[in-house]
């Protein structure tokens, strides 16, 4: 009994010692098989120097050149609204008349006094002629009659005031009033905003001071309108800067023919300066942002003489954009052939293939369908 139960273990460690072998075999010929080559298939561009215009950013704010809350001087009760929200006025136009029924009834009675003493006056000074009247008493008369005049003309101001124009030409925005609505002085009726031109505020570092002069070309570019480009001029500089912030206050001029600009908006503003500057750039796509820099992928050969091509990372400092393009301040030459597609899947010392039959073109007007 007890030897077949020693044939039987050794019978099972024989077993397993043969298995325990194969596998051995089968791992070692694994280890010894070449390992796959990691490769990808990658759109090129190549580093090439441009000209720009040399530019100055900033972010500005739209403002009217001319804007008003339009109110009353004088209190009075709302008798006519001869406006719409958000219409468009001419200098002039009636927008609101208050009630002055009283002061017209006042005005007729002050106008035949003056009339009376216009006529007192001219009797007087004909009975001056004849020795009648001394100078004193025409001199009277005529004061008589100025007054009379002059307490007619206040009264017509008074009509003026409740009678309320549109001070200048523009763009209406909404009612604030109602008919028979009783009005203070100052309150507000509508806002009236000039549209056409219009200005755009901006500050400018201490630095870009020298630069600045009235008549250089602006563009501003509004988030409402993200494929719109606004041309203006600088209009004004201020004298002095903010002592806080060692900036200098610049206004630029819009014409605004079309009205899209509003007081208020928020824009990115470029001013252009007189000389134009050389500068490096690459396709936006080819770089590759993360939290400690961005970088790009260099297409180089796999060793001094070889044609195979491998993926070489560089890390890069990003400058201004135009288009579909990026300026590279540093870590790049003329002439270095970068990734411009796929760099996300790509890895240092990757194995790459080079294919730009199906990748756009980089533009710096770039016209996307459906913008």
């Amino acid at each position: 009994m007890i030897r077949k139960l020693i044939i039987g273990i050794l019978i099972v460690l024989v077993v397993v010692a043969a298995l325990a072998t194969v596998k051995i075999m089968q791992i070692r010929t694994l280890i010894s098989m070449p390992k796959p080559t990691e490769s990808a298939t990658v759109a090129t561009a190549v580093v090439h120097q441009e000209t720009w215009p040399n530019l100055l950013l900033a972010v500005g704010s739209v403002s009217a050149a001319q804007g008003v809350i339009v109110s009353p001087e004088i209190a009075g009760k709302v008798s006519e609204i001869a406006f719409e929200s958000g219409g468009a006025v001419q200098a002039g136009d009636l927008l609101v008349r208050l009630d002055t029924s009283e002061e017209e009834a006042q005005l007729r009675s002050a106008e035949a006094q003056a009339d009376l003493a216009k006529i007192t006056a001219e009797r007087q000074r004909k009975l001056q002629a004849d020795k009648t009247v001394s100078q004193s008493e025409v001199d009277q008369a005529d004061a008589n009659w100025k007054q009379a005049a002059a307490n007619a003309d206040n009264i017509k101001a008074i009509i003026q005031k409740k009678t309320i124009r549109a001070p200048f030409a523009g763009k209406l925005g909404i009612r604030l009033v109602n008919l028979g609505e009783q009005l203070d002085a100052g309150k507000g009726i509508v806002s009236l905003q000039a549209m056409s031109p219009i200005f755009v505020d901006f500050s400018l570092p201490q630095q870009e001071f020298a630069q600045l002069k009235t008549g250089l070309k602006v563009l501003a570019v509004a988030d409402s309108y993200p494929t719109n480009q606004f041309d203006g001029e600088i209009s004004a500089i201020n004298p002095d800067l903010d002592t806080g912030t060692r900036s200098v206050r610049v206004r630029a001029k819009f014409a605004n023919a079309d009205e899209l600009l509003h007081a208020g908006m928020f824009v990115r503003v470029s001013v252009i300066l007189p000389q134009e500057e050389p500068v490096l750039v690459i396709p936006s796509t080819a770089i590759l942002s993360n939290p400690y820099g961005d970088s790009v992928f260099k297409v180089v050969p796999d060793g001094a003489n070889s044609t195979n091509l491998v993926a070489e990372q560089a890390f890069i400092r990003a400058g201004r954009t135009r288009g579909d393009y990026v300026v590279v301040e540093s870590g790049l030459k003329a002439g270095d052939r970068v990734a411009a597609a796929g760099v996300f899947k790509l890895r240092n010392h990757m194995s790459l293939q080079e294919n730009n039959e199906m990748t756009p073109k980089a533009s710096q007007t770039p016209t996307p369908p459906n913008s």
